[in-house]
């Protein structure tokens, strides 16, 4: 069986500390230090808003977009909270995320979920 490369990070825990320590940390250094291949981060619920409002947040999401983590939030989350446009200014793929979820949980996928 193929090894799957591939990481899913959900982060739905709006706490900053743990966006810094762990969310971000952890998905930056993953693909700088090759423990894998692809990094996903799905944003969902409240961080959609932490990110849209916090500074150092925003420069986290930059820092891990330009080391290649692909960042997107669910667009229901997001349009609820008022957030979509700014997610995607920041360069934050912003979709629904309902049924890609229920395929990485079928399909046994490597999901991190925070």
């Amino acid at each position: 069986m193929a090894e799957n490369k591939h990481l899913y990070v959900l982060w739905t825990n709006d706490n900053p500390i743990t966006a810094e320590k762990m969310v971000f940390m952890y998905t930056i250094n993953s693909l700088l230090h090759g423990w894998w291949e692809k990094v996903t981060l799905i944003i969902w619920g409240a961080p959609a808003k932490l990110v849209s409002e916090n500074a150092d947040i925003q420069s986290k999401v930059k820092e891990a977009l330009d080391a290649g983590v692909h960042i997107t939030a669910c667009k229901a989350c997001a349009d609820q909270l008022g957030v979509s446009d700014d997610l995607e200014k920041l360069g934050v793929e912003v979709k629904y995320w309902g049924v890609p979820l229920t395929e990485i949980l079928k399909n046994n996928e490597k999901l991190l979920t925070i």
